[in-house]
């Protein structure tokens, strides 16, 4: 990065206020990849409460990162998806996972299943 970061730039202010929040880069990370019912979001945050998440999607809607869509019913059904500034997270999680790996080294990439792979000889 050629430029020095500013911490008291507004937009920078912006980006933390938003990530400090506990479980709102869980729930940015598991959106990107695609749309979700709350109960399948519930599902992919396991001990993510439902009323922090629904907190957390009311706030993310609420700044324009998550679009929440109400499909008639009945039964009456919410997706969630993320705008275009919620997709642009994706950026962010690969670099704090890149850093991630700078500060957990000898961790290994687990497989979908969580069992770490074998090695091949």
């Amino acid at each position: 990065m050629d430029q020095p970061i500013d911490p008291q730039c507004r937009a920078y202010q912006a980006a933390i206020d938003v990530l400090c929040r506990p479980w709102t880069a869980f729930i940015l990370a598991v959106l990107q990849g695609g749309p979700l019912r709350f109960n399948e979001l519930a599902e992919r945050t396991r001990g993510l409460g439902a009323k922090t998440l629904s907190a957390r999607l009311k706030d993310l809607d609420a700044r324009g990162i998550v679009a929440r869509h109400v499909e008639p019913g009945p039964p009456v059904r919410v997706q969630y998806e993320l705008t275009a500034k919620g997709r642009a997270f994706g950026k962010v999680a690969a670099a704090i996972e890149l850093w991630g790996r700078e500060l957990v080294p000898d961790e290994r990439p687990t497989s979908r299943e969580g069992r770490v792979p074998k090695a091949r000889a």
